[in-house]
């Protein structure tokens, strides 16, 4: 039960929800809140039993009381909106999709505090209704910096709480192209391997035997040039960090341009045009491209799907190789 537009009541505890912790059983009384924004709001002080507050996550509920939370007016970001030109692909009340270009991060950070997507998204966006009670929009994936594409990012705690659920459990469609190196062997499959922070060199994801997170990439291979270069199709089933590049690396298919996955001597081409073996070579990012994204509206609860052309970099690239 709602009591005003910052305080939320619940119902009164019964014998079912006796013992269950505090932040598990606001979230089940509150599915509109997350449960990672409920426990900050615990720790923060802002939840309360008639006078008495509390501060404790583990704390357990007691039969026939009742909680109330309180939730902060929206605040400024710390990030500073910056009019950065955007290409919007959708936007309605809930959620933005922007098809991000190759060069850009997505959040700020320690040496990339300006120029990213969330300045960009914070001078477009004039209707964000707040994230865990603070005036940003809701990342809720990432794209490499150099990786080109489709993102979609909430604009309030619903959709942000709705989209994060489809991300989580790996409902959400995703479809990558990738000009890699070699041909795959066989054309088409699955690549199964957790991966994990490279035990050797810290900037790099591998795929480890024990421990790491599962993944799963679907691929298929669209086209291939000279017996030495392949366009990829990419359907993931699950999001890690760096995963298609790691994954096709496995194979001996490095993508195209990958200044951190590939050898330093790129490649032994041999028999081709010397201005395609450069252009190949000198390819200045990861040639990689998130062409599709799908998943289920945070409102209509109607599944949509959008999807982007090869931006100029890319296109000529595989323009070259088809030629």
């Amino acid at each position: 039960m709602i009591t005003n537009n910052n305080i939320y009541t619940s119902q009164i505890v019964n014998k079912d929800y006796k013992g269950l912790r505090i932040d598990k059983f606001l979230a089940l009384s509150f599915p509109e809140i997350s449960r990672a924004q409920i426990q900050r709001l615990i720790q923060n002080g802002n939840v309360s039993c008639d006078e008495t507050i509390i501060s404790d996550n583990s704390f357990k509920v007691k039969e026939n009381d009742s909680y109330q939370i309180f939730v902060p007016p929206a605040v400024d970001a710390d990030p500073k909106p910056e009019n950065i030109p955007l290409n919007v692909v959708y936007e309605d009340a809930d959620l933005i999709v922007v098809n991000k270009p190759a060069g850009m991060t997505v959040h700020p950070a320690p040496g990339a505090l300006s120029g990213t997507l969330v300045n960009a998204l914070l001078y477009h966006c004039q209707d964000l209704s707040g994230i865990g009670g603070v005036k940003r929009p809701g990342i809720v994936h990432r794209i490499d910096k150099d990786t080109s594409g489709l993102l979609v990012i909430a604009k309030n705690d619903t959709a942000h709480h709705f989209l994060s659920e489809q991300f989580f459990y790996h409902t959400i469609e995703r479809t990558y192209y990738a000009l890699v190196y070699n041909i795959p062997n066989p054309l088409k499959g699955k690549i199964v391997g957790n991966i994990a922070r490279s035990s050797f060199d810290r900037k790099k994801m591998a795929i480890v035997q024990n421990g790491g997170k599962y993944a799963a990439t679907n691929y298929e291979t669209m086209e291939t040039f000279h017996n030495f270069a392949s366009l990829v199709k990419c359907n993931l089933e699950t999001g890690r960090t760096h995963q298609i590049r790691v994954h096709m690396a496995s194979i001996g298919c490095n993508l195209i341009g990958d200044q951190v996955y590939v050898k330093s001597k790129k490649t032994s081409i041999k028999g081709i045009d010397e201005n395609l073996k450069s252009l190949v070579n000198s390819f200045p990012r990861q040639a990689l491209h998130a062409t599709t994204l799908g998943f289920v509206h945070p409102r209509s609860k109607e599944f949509v799907q959008f999807s982007s052309e090869f931006p100029d970099d890319f296109a000529n690239l595989l323009d070259n190789l088809r030629k």
